[in-house]
C-alpha cells in the first residue's frame, strides 16, 4: 500500500500523465490531456497559493496555552524523519528538520509542564540506531530535557501509536499529549486513539499564508514539496477511513 501511495503522488503521478500522454500521441485530444494535466498539475501544486490550501485544510487549531494540557500525562514526540552521517554534531545520524521542530515544541512544552516525554521512531530502513535514540539525544544534548522513555520499534504513524499506547499502558498512562506537524497530528491523533490512548493535539509549524499578489502563483520546489507532503497525508487519510470502514463491516 506504501508504494502504490507513492505512485499517486508528484512528481510521480505527474511523470505518468505525461509519458501517458505522449504515448498515446500529444496531437490526439486524450493525449494533449494527460500531458497537459500532468504539466499543468505539476506547476500548480508548485504554487505558494496550492501548498498553503493543501495544508491548511489538514491542521487542528493551536494550543491556547498549557491550561489545555492539565489532563495529559506524558508528552509523546513523534520522529519525522533522520538526515543520515551528519556531521556538525558529532553523533553520525540526526534528527531532521522536521523532527527539530517537534523537539522543540515538545521541549517548550515540558518546561511549561514538568510533563515527562516520551519520543517515538524506529529503523525505517534497518539503520543502526533507532530514530528515538537520536530524538532523545537531541533532548539531552540541545535542550537540557530529559527523556523518560524511548520507543524504538516504530516504522510507521500506526506502530508509533500501538506501541507507544502498549508501554505507557503499563505506566498506567492514558492520556497524552501528541506533538507533531499540524498537518500530520489529525491522522496521528486518530491512530492513537484507535489504540486506546486519550490525546490532546500539540501542533507545531503551521501553514505560512501565501505571499500577496502575483507572487502566490509563482511555482517553487519549495512549495511543491510542501503540497506533496499535504496530498500524502490526505492519501494517509483516505487509507484510515477505509480501514476503519473495513474493520466495521467485519464487525
Amino acid at each position: 500500500m506504501e508504494a502504490l501511495k507513492y505512485l499517486l503522488l508528484p512528481p510521480v503521478i505527474n511523470a505518468l500523465l505525461i509519458l501517458a500522454g505522449l504515448v498515446l500521441g500529444a496531437r490526439r485530444l486524450s493525449g494533449g490531456l494527460l500531458v497537459a494535466l500532468g504539466l499543468g498539475g505539476l506547476l500548480a501544486l508548485a504554487t505558494p497559493l496550492a501548498s498553503h490550501a493543501l495544508r491548511q485544510g489538514l491542521e487542528p487549531p493551536a494550543l491556547a496555552g498549557p491550561a489545555q494540557l492539565r489532563r495529559a500525562e506524558a508528552i509523546v514526540i513523534l520522529g519525522g524523519g533522520r538526515d543520515y552521517a551528519s556531521p556538525e554534531f558529532g553523533w553520525g545520524d540526526a534528527p531532521s528538520n522536521a523532527s527539530w521542530r517537534r523537539l522543540a515544541y515538545g521541549a517548550h512544552l515540558h518546561r511549561e509542564t514538568r510533563l515527562p516525554i516520551l519520543v517515538s521512531g524506529g529503523r525505517v530502513h534497518d539503520e543502526h540506531s533507532a530514530e528515538a535514540s537520536l530524538m532523545a539525544a537531541a533532548l539531552r544534548e540541545v535542550f537540557e530535557v530529559p527523556v523518560r522513555w524511548m520507543e524504538g520499534r516504530s516504522r510507521s504513524t500506526a506502530e508509533n501509536a500501538r506501541f507507544t499506547a502498549e508501554m505507557l499502558g503499563g505506566e498506567g498512562i492514558g492520556h497524552v499529549a501528541l506533538v507533531s506537524q499540524a498537518w500530520h497530528l489529525p491522522r496521528a491523533v486518530a491512530e492513537f486513539e484507535r489504540a486506546g490512548l486519550s490525546v490532546t493535539a500539540a501542533p507545531t509549524e503551521f501553514a505560512s499564508a501565501p505571499p500577496p499578489g502575483v507572487h502566490a502563483m509563482i511555482p517553487r520546489a519549495y512549495h511543491l514539496h510542501q503540497s506533496t507532503r499535504a496530498l500524502h497525508e490526505w492519501l494517509g487519510r483516505a487509507e484510515l477511513a477505509l480501514r476503519n470502514q473495513l474493520l466495521r463491516r467485519g464487525d
